[in-house]
């Protein structure tokens, strides 16, 4: 199904508690970064999510400590239009092939499955394509990514991943084991994932150990 019409009325969200704009807000984080670096990124959904990133990056923060804050809202409803776009073009990543398996396991909001499980996704595909393929063009994505979140010129290629763990201190994002997730669903999340629409746009293909890895760490 399309749509004819979509209207996108950031004033609607005004009334939204914390912990939905946090939830929200994060998945549609997850939405514009995981198309940028998308094995299936095209100069279209790069222009998406590129604009994306840098709207939520400025505002998720703020529409999150003043819900009135109308220019926060804006940009994060926008960011969450530019990721819908993005991502019906471009695919995802792990993050959404193992929160689709989680969301339909376990009582568990989508968005906060997506933030607990995103700065180990990158961690691990920036050290992946490190090592297996280290020209890859996503490696200077996640180089981007990073400048543009933490809005420093000479970060770290690695320095989103600890802008996204302090975001997560100040909004309380908990992981997964919060959801009654153990150790003991790991082979079964990794069986039923690795096969998704979403796992095939990762930009690198992950082993079974660190999809275990991945798993722990965002328990």
């Amino acid at each position: 199904m399309l749509a004819d019409l979509v209207l996108v009325d950031p004033s609607l969200t005004l009334s939204m508690p914390q912990a939905i704009t946090a939830s929200t807000g994060l998945d549609a984080l997850t939405q514009v970064i995981e198309p940028y670096v998308s094995s299936f990124a095209n100069p279209l959904t790069d222009g998406f999510c590129r604009e994306g990133i840098w709207r939520i990056g400025r505002s998720i923060k703020k529409a999150y400590d003043d819900g009135l804050d109308i220019r926060a809202r804006e940009d994060m409803a926008l960011g969450s239009l530019l990721g819908g776009m993005a991502l019906a073009n471009a695919k995802l990543g792990a993050v959404h092939g193992f929160a689709g398996v989680i969301g339909g396991r376990f009582d568990a909001p989508h968005g906060f499955v997506c933030a607990a499980l995103l700065p180990s996704v990158i961690d691990h595909n920036i050290r992946a394509l490190t090592e297996r393929d280290p020209e890859h063009i996503a490696i200077k994505r996640y180089q981007e990514i990073s400048i543009w979140l933490t809005g420093d010129d000479h970060a770290d290629i690695s320095a989103c991943v600890h802008w996204l763990k302090d975001l997560y201190q100040h909004m309380n994002i908990q992981g997964l084991a919060t959801f009654g997730i153990t150790t003991k669903d790991f082979d079964d999340i990794i069986r039923k994932s690795s096969g998704s629409s979403s796992m095939k746009g990762n930009p690198i293909t992950l082993t079974h150990e660190e999809m275990i890895n991945i798993l722990t760490e965002s328990m």
